[in-house]
């Protein structure tokens, strides 16, 4: 709907005000100009539009005056000062305003950087509750609060031409009794995607659509997470975000969107509709549709920062309404903003209204937009309440209680750049977390690093070191060993070190712990024994996270050998280095540097399948090693195993030693699965087929002896990483004491009969 005139919209009640005046075009004498602006109210914040007109609310503490800005089709703006104020918050009523109106503020007040205030009616500000935004940031020096090289100084010239307008948009939407899955934690499987990157390059994907939240929900695509088992979808960040001046002046972008700059409206370069509004349309039908499909949206959000940086940064939004209200300020020279994020800035969460507009965030993403959950990034930085990260902070409190947050997923990146800031294993027991202890362990045990065994071990079985004292289940932990940020799977078992020229930083960027390996060849080869290794590492790592106890996460590609040629920090990469290449249709399965490795993705699609149809590799309480009750099947009376053991590759129980011996690199894993102790939905007992898993992560092929027949009398092999699952041949069954071969660098997945 196009705004019709204010001053047609009806007689004027009492109350109002006629105020306004309409900029022209630069250089232009502003024209009188009439508007008719109701009272309104002061809640909710941001525009809302009700089908006959539109409120506006802004929070500001600091301002003196709030001038509301709209703007017609050629660019024009006009200003209407908002006179009425509650709690800080200034608002009006505008009939005849609705869905598709662009409008930004104009704050007046104080402007004392020493005192952290930063006001100026010259910048025109981003609504923080615009729940849609049109266009991007021209980086002008308008833009920014002061003449460059000179940051004392104030800047007065108009930045309106140069920002972002905010959109009033229709929020009506018919969901066709869409339903949230509600998928459990322990029957999750996580797969991290980027909507651009998902389908820039697919081909069953229409090129109108490819890069878009319409092409994410795409059959060709909705197809593949389904046949794979991905349960839910956790899309990097979709809220608005700015693309960094410094990256555009390298011909580069912010690619990832780590750089939230409005936390309600979906980011408009990802809308192939239009970005009026529209965008919300279009990501409401893609929830619609992955909803219809049984996959569950998890969003990567990022509540710590906000795109305006350091104090050398751009005025768009945050700054110029409140500043020492929104971001944390150097106590004794509040010029400089405090930066845990490594970002420039962190939002002040002990600020009673920075926590509502977080909290009124998520809450709009989950009622009007449906989603299943968030990843927090850097979620240490929500904690610091004050310095240092407070696992009972007001952020944590506000989860707990609230009764719409605390019902959808919460998973915490458990870290940020300040002193203290690695938390994995402190979050409060509502949470689960990127168990980045996990994901180091498991890569140093697949390498060959000595003295990792009891570590891998703890992993494995749910990282009850970390959660069980604070009352957690196995479902804390998001296990990985790759993500987004770091190599893919590909480069991680091809690459020792990063290769991010393309950045343009000198290879400064990116971490330099990759705890990777190459095997042998830097990069690609063509040497098949090499070619071998890396695949048997691949399947290696995969089946480890999949058949581990916890929620399993897997990076977007990695089942097709995805590769970024070695970059571990493509954050600026909006190119074929972070875009999924999709074999055509048709296509044989192709070598791995080529990717489209089909036989990886049957793999992938085998192991994820075990995993939904044996509880026992997704348990929802920890091990006890205990023993159960007599009479179950494979164990003689008197005689009855846990619900775990340990063995070595003889077959032998595993003691103190063998767990302290540091050069031990191989074990054997029996799972009960006539020992599960937690029971199903209706509280029957869960019975299972019981598992080994046989890891060899040595240099050398090994024999492993099956253990003593009170663990089971026969055992077949289900899965082999050292071969694909097209390839791995029917093998007799194994008996207690029998030895069963098992290449360097290889595990496999033995069945119980």
């Amino acid at each position: 709907m196009v705004a019709r005139s204010p001053a047609a919209a009806g007689p004027r009640r009492p109350g109002s005000a006629r105020v306004g005046r309409k900029h022209t075009k630069p250089g232009m004498d502003p024209v009188a100009h009439e508007a008719l602006i109701w009272p309104g109210g002061s809640y909710p914040l941001g525009a809302t539009y009700d089908g006959v007109g539109t409120n506006f609310a802004l929070f500001s503490e600091v301002a003196d005056r709030v001038e509301l800005c709209l703007f017609d089709e050629d660019g024009a703006e006009t200003r209407m000062p908002l006179h009425e104020v509650d709690g800080f918050v200034w608002h009006g009523y505008l009939p005849g305003v609705g869905p598709g109106q662009r409008y930004g503020y104009r704050v007046h007040g104080p402007y004392d950087p020493a005192a952290g205030h930063r006001c100026n009616p010259a910048k025109l500000l981003l609504d923080p509750y615009a729940k849609a935004i049109e266009g991007g940031v021209d980086w002008d020096p308008a833009v920014f609060a002061y003449p460059f090289g000179q940051p004392d100084e104030r800047n007065d010239t108009d930045s309106a031409p140069y920002v972002p307008r905010s959109v009033v948009i229709n929020p009506f939407f018919s969901w066709d009794n869409d339903r949230h899955p509600r998928t459990p934690y322990h029957e999750t499987v996580i797969y991290e995607a980027h909507v651009r990157g998902l389908t820039k390059l697919h081909p069953g994907v229409p090129p109108g659509q490819r890069g878009t939240y319409q092409g994410l929900a795409h059959p060709a695509v909705i197809e593949h997470l389904h046949g794979l088992g991905a349960t839910a979808i956790e899309l990097m960040p979709v809220h608005q975000f700015v693309s960094d001046a410094i990256l555009a002046e390298r011909g580069l972008a912010n690619y990832w969107g780590y750089n939230t700059i409005g936390f309600f409206a979906p980011h408009n370069s990802y809308a192939a509709s239009g970005t009026r509004g529209e965008q919300v349309q279009e990501f409401k039908s893609m929830v619609r549709t992955l909803h219809q499909a049984g996959i569950e949206v998890i969003l990567d959000v990022v509540y710590n920062h906000t795109a305006e940086g350091n104090h050398l940064g751009p005025t768009l939004s945050f700054r110029g309404i409140d500043n020492t209200s929104y971001y944390r300020l150097v106590s004794d020279d509040q010029r400089f903003y405090m930066d845990t994020t490594g970002t420039g800035n962190s939002l002040l969460m002990r600020h009673p209204h920075v926590l509502q507009m977080i909290m009124d965030s998520l809450r709009y993403w989950v009622t009007e937009m449906h989603v299943d959950g968030f990843r927090f990034d850097l979620a240490a930085a929500l904690a610091r309440q004050f310095h240092e990260v407070d696992r009972l902070s007001a952020f944590f409190d506000m989860c707990q209680q609230d009764p719409v947050v605390s019902q959808v997923k919460l998973i915490a990146e458990p870290w940020d750049v300040g002193e203290g800031g690695y938390q994995v294993g402190n979050f409060p027991p509502l949470w689960t977390e990127w168990n980045g202890k996990y994901r180091d362990t498991v890569r140093d045990f697949w390498r060959g690093e000595h003295a990792t065994l009891p570590e891998f071990a703890s992993r494995l079985t749910g990282s009850s070191d970390l959660y069980l004292s604070d009352a957690r289940r196995p479902v804390a932990s998001v296990n990985f060993v790759t993500a987004h940020d770091g190599f893919t799977l590909a480069d991680l078992v091809s690459y020792d070190h990063k290769h991010n020229e393309a950045n343009g930083e000198g290879g400064r960027d990116g971490s330099d712990d990759n705890r990777s390996w190459n095997c042998g060849a830097e990069g690609p080869t063509s040497d098949p024994d090499i070619a071998g290794l890396r695949d048997r590492q691949k399947r290696n790592f995969l089946c480890t996270v999949l058949l581990s106890q916890g929620v399993p996460m897997l990076l977007a590609g990695d089942e097709m050998g995805r590769t970024q040629h070695g970059n571990n920090n493509a954050y600026c990469q909006d190119t074929e280095i972070s875009w999924l290449h999709w074999p055509p249709d048709g296509d044989p399965p192709t070598h791995e540097e080529d990717e489209g490795d089909q036989d990886l993705v049957d793999f992938v699609r085998t192991l994820i399948r075990l995993r939904a149809d044996h509880p026992v590799f997704r348990r929802r309480r920890y091990f006890q090693g205990q023993q159960v009750a007599p009479g179950k099947s494979g164990c003689a009376e008197g005689d009855h195993p846990g619900d775990i053991a340990w063995f070595t590759p003889a077959g032998e129980e595993m003691t103190d030693d063998d767990w302290d011996a540091g050069f031990a690199k191989s074990l054997i894993v029996f799972l009960n699965g006539d020992a599960i102790t937690e029971p199903d939905p209706r509280g029957e007992r869960i019975r299972d087929e019981s598992f080994l898993l046989l890891f060899n992560a040595s240099e050398l092929d090994l024999e492993f002896t099956i253990p003593p027949q009170r663990y089971g009398e026969q055992w077949v092999k289900v899965l082999d990483t050292a071969l694909p699952v097209s390839a791995m041949p029917d093998a007799p069954a194994a008996k207690p004491g029998d030895a069963v071969p098992i290449q360097s660098r290889s595990m496999q997945v033995l069945g119980r009969v």
